[in-house]
C-alpha cells in the first residue's frame, strides 16, 4: 500500500525542518509517542536505528526505525531551492514501511511537508489489517502532520486536554 499526504505550515523551511528532526518536541506532536530512544548512532542522523514505542487505544505497538537518509545533513542553513529530505524504514511485528518526507520552500515563510509512505505486511493478522483499513493508515499520517502544524505554528501540544 502506498500513498502521499502533505501540508503546508506558515514557517520557514529551516523552523519546519529543526522542529520536525528535534526529538525533545516529537512527544508535542506525534500523538501516542511513548518511546523514541537511539539504539545505535545519533539521534535523527543518518544510519541511526532507533526504538519506538506508540499506545494505540489499548495496545502498545514497539517499532524500529533507521534513518535512511538526511538531506542536508546541517540544517541550520539550507540553501534557496534545496528540499530537505528526511527517510527512514520502520519495522514492527507483521509490517515494514518506509516514510521519505520532504520540505519544500513555497515562499520564504511558507513550507511545503510532503510524506510518501509504503506499508508492507506480513502475517494473515496484518494482512487483514492493510486490506481492510488501508484508509487507516493514510488518515493518521495526516493527522501526525496536522498535528505537527499546530504544534509549529501555534504551540499546541497534543497531551493537553488529555487524561
Amino acid at each position: 500500500m502506498k500513498f502521499t499526504n502533505s501540508i503546508e505550515i506558515a514557517l520557514p523551511r529551516e523552523g519546519v525542518a529543526q522542529l520536525l528532526a528535534d526529538p525533545a518536541h516529537f512527544r508535542k506532536w506525534l500523538r501516542g509517542l511513548e518511546v523514541h530512544e537511539p539504539l545505535s548512532g545519533t539521534h535523527g542522523q543518518l544510519g541511526t536505528t532507533s526504538r519506538v514505542v506508540m499506545q494505540s487505544g489499548k495496545r502498545k505497538i514497539e517499532l524500529t526505525e533507521t534513518i535512511t537518509r538526511r538531506d542536508p545533513a546541517d540544517l541550520q542553513e539550507i540553501p534557496t531551492g534545496i528540499v530537505v529530505r528526511f527517510d527512514r524504514e520502520i519495522v514492527g511485528a507483521g509490517m515494514w514501511s518506509a516514510v521519505r518526507d520532504r520540505l519544500i520552500e513555497a515562499d520564504p515563510e511558507t513550507t511545503l511537508w510532503t510524506s510518501e509512505s509504503e506499508y508492507r505486511f506480513s502475517g494473515l493478522l496484518m494482512r487483514l489489517v492493510g486490506l481492510l483499513m488501508p484508509s487507516a493508515f493514510h488518515k493518521q499520517s495526516q493527522q501526525h502532520m496536522q498535528d505537527f502544524k499546530e504544534f509549529a505554528e501555534q504551540g499546541k501540544d497534543v497531551r493537553e486536554g488529555q487524561n
